[in-house]
């Protein structure tokens, strides 16, 4: 059983990284998780559930996103004696009680916790656009949009080509310039306009990840970790204040980076790298994002003979996707898991909640 939902702030700005959700029951704090930096968190009932962050206050670490030491399940009636409860410093914590919600699901939405600022915030701009393009380039630009968003891609390149031509340095024309081309299936022109949009403003981070995305279907996890690195050199929360540009198109996911980060470098046996990568990509994406993390994760905690919580990571993945082709292989993978687990150590009772 999931319970999901999304912390927002009562002025609309975006949501601080450090949003601690905590689920509170009979006044005692039973379960800590890390929302994700758009906001969304989703909390397992089961058996990676009432779990701390830790001491060394990284929500990137092991006991942030769930521990070994778990509940193996909590009865559903007792979610009526709980809360839960969104904080971090500058707001007033926001709070919602499970005391009217149908658990009758698997999933629960528990809907939008929000919290409440108490200090002004100096100097902050929230979306300013800055273009520096002529009008007639912006105008070809704004055109380009609209043609992608109905998926007329020849008119897109067209207009997006003009809005180059007439302003060379145009940034975010050359990124959507990548991707009309990109979806039209010609890489080798899209990875030029990517690179191009490079080389204009490296501090623009959309090319970066389509660059990285398109090496990591290529398989050439060299040039995954270049990329990945450079978009984790810049803070991901400031970058519109930093570059001066707005992404038209989906919201730029630096989770995204982590997982291609994540999984480059475990084929390069790097795998305490590829564990921290991984872990951070959980933290910041909602379950759903990428079931294959949870693939990862379960190799790389089974080579560290965490027999128990790779076992954890499989359940998730066949949760989430009960349909997918490799079922059969991930659940034989799971049952010699639990035998190795089993022979590993004796059975523990669950802790109560």
């Amino acid at each position: 059983m999931f319970l999901r939902g999304h912390v927002a702030t009562n002025d609309g700005t975006p949501v601080p990284s450090d949003v601690l959700v905590e689920r509170v029951c009979d006044s005692q704090v039973h379960q800590q998780l890390y929302a994700s930096l758009r906001g969304d968190f989703s909390m397992q009932l089961g058996s990676r559930t009432d779990s701390f962050v830790d001491a060394s206050g990284d929500p990137t670490s092991r006991s942030a996103l769930g521990g070994k030491d778990s509940s193996m399940g909590i009865p559903r009636s007792n979610l009526r004696r709980c809360e839960l409860r969104a904080s971090t410093s500058g707001f007033r914590d926001g709070v919602i009680s499970l005391v009217t919600l149908d658990t009758s699901g698997s999933n629960v939405d528990v809907g939008v916790i929000v919290v409440q600022r108490v200090a002004k915030i100096e100097g902050m701009t929230l979306s300013a656009t800055p273009y520096r393009a002529p009008k007639d380039a912006r105008k070809a630009y704004e055109k380009g949009l609209d043609a992608e968003k109905h998926s007329k891609l020849p008119n897109a390149r067209r207009y997006f080509e003009n809005a180059v031509e007439i302003y060379p340095t145009y940034v975010n024309a050359w990124f959507q310039l990548g991707a009309v081309l990109e979806k039209d299936n010609q890489k080798d022109a899209a990875r030029a306009a990517y690179t191009r949009a490079t080389t204009i403003d490296n501090r623009f981070l959309p090319p970066y990840l389509s660059l990285a995305s398109m090496a990591f279907q290529a398989e050439n996890w060299t040039e995954v970790l270049r990329l990945t690195a450079h978009i984790f050199d810049l803070d991901p929360l400031n970058r519109s204040a930093v570059t001066g540009y707005i992404v038209d198109s989906d919201p730029f996911n630096c989770a995204d980076a982590y997982f291609y980060n994540a999984l480059a470098n475990y084929k390069l046996n790097n795998i305490a790298e590829a564990e921290k990568s991984a872990l951070k990509a959980e933290h910041m994406a909602m379950l759903s994002a990428f079931p294959q993390l949870h693939l990862l994760l379960a190799e790389i905690f089974a080579r560290k003979d965490d027999y128990a919580t790779a076992i954890s990571e499989l359940q998730i993945y066949l949760q989430l996707v009960p349909n997918a082709k490799n079922v059969e292989q991930v659940r034989v993978q799971l049952a010699k898991l639990q035998k190795l687990n089993d022979s590993a150590s004796p059975t523990e009772k669950p802790d109560p909640m």
